[in-house]
């Protein structure tokens, strides 16, 4: 069995006009991993997850679910994937217990027992609701009875496309929790969404598209240790002559590098811990008033906006 639950190499979808909305995405997935899958608007998340399920043909690349080839073991394949891609939708006026009894019906794996059925309403927490109509369910509600019908059949992989969508806090809270607890079963779980900082909360690692291309692969632990460099901001006297005399400092330091004005009296560079006293030192030297230096971490919104076209183009403007 590949070490790997999900292998994706050079997935490409190309549409009218010789245009190609993906282009050679690749990545893989871990066992037991939660792999967030970010892009602004347009970038391709959705269409990648659509081909890997298949239900859009895809021009190029291949997909391996355990080491199998999805183009060629597709029953074997698609027997350990449980997706949700939009909204999950139910009979109802049917019970949640009911609907979970009609999917298994119409499950491809061998029969699925009453035991598993027990097993999985009682870790997405519906026990309490399982009999009532889904009609009368919440938002929430419906989402957890979704996630109980796409690992019903014990896949090894879960698809979730934007599934905080609509979620109020708490909500999206209890989502993240599951996927943990499934995460901890060995269930591996490839999610998108538009939260940022719920990513960071979520996941394990996350991709980054943009263009229909990956820019980039985070590990979530290493982005909250923040390695060895601190990013600091300092905060400086609101005069136009001091923020251009600070900058002129810092450049003339090994290793501390600006990165970017916050505002009109901030600056926001990046060193690491054991050049503080020096550069707090050259700036008083210089006359430039310090009216505070503090450690800020880089969050996943700092990257992913340092990464994309939208933020380097405000950057451009002075925004």
């Amino acid at each position: 069995m590949s070490n790997f639950v999900m292998e994706v190499e050079g997935l490409t979808k190309q549409v009218s006009g010789n245009k190609k909305i993906v282009q050679d995405a690749s990545f893989q997935m871990k066992r037991g991993e939660i792999l967030g899958l970010l892009g602004p608007n347009g970038a391709g998340k959705t269409t990648t997850i659509r081909m890997i399920v298949g239900l859009i043909k895809k021009t190029e690349g291949k997909v391996y679910i355990n080491g199998n080839d999805i183009d060629t073991e597709g029953k074997s394949c698609k027997s350990d994937i449980g997706a949700i891609v939009e909204n999950p939708s139910f009979y109802d006026h049917m019970s949640g217990y009911k609907n979970l009894q009609q999917y298994a019906r119409m499950s491809i794996n061998e029969r699925i027992t009453q035991e598993r059925m027990n097993e999985v309403i009682e870790l997405v927490k519906l026990t309490h609701a399982i009999n009532d109509k889904v009609k009368k369910y919440s938002l929430g509600m419906k989402q957890r009875l979704g996630v109980a019908q796409a690992i019903l059949h014990k896949p090894a992989l879960l698809i979730l496309d934007e599934p905080t969508n609509g979620l109020d806090p708490k909500g999206i809270r209890e989502l993240r929790d599951y996927l943990r607890q499934l995460a901890n079963q060995g269930i591996s779980t490839l999610v998108s969404s538009h939260l940022l900082s719920e990513m960071q909360l979520m996941c394990d690692r996350v991709v980054i598209m943009e263009n229909g291309n990956i820019i980039d692969e985070t590990n979530i632990a290493a982005l909250n240790e923040n390695g060895s460099s601190d990013k600091l901001v300092v905060a400086l006297n609101l005069d136009k002559a001091g923020i251009e005399g600070a900058e002129a400092v810092i450049e003339s330091i090994e290793g501390v590098t600006t990165l970017k004005r916050e505002n009109d009296h901030q600056l926001l560079i990046e060193m690491t811990h054991d050049l503080i006293p020096q550069m707090n030192r050259k700036l008083v030297q210089a006359d430039v008033n310090v009216y505070g230096i503090e450690s800020k971490k880089t969050s996943l919104e700092d990257k992913f906006l340092a990464l994309t076209s939208e933020d380097k183009e405000l950057q451009k403007e002075g925004k």
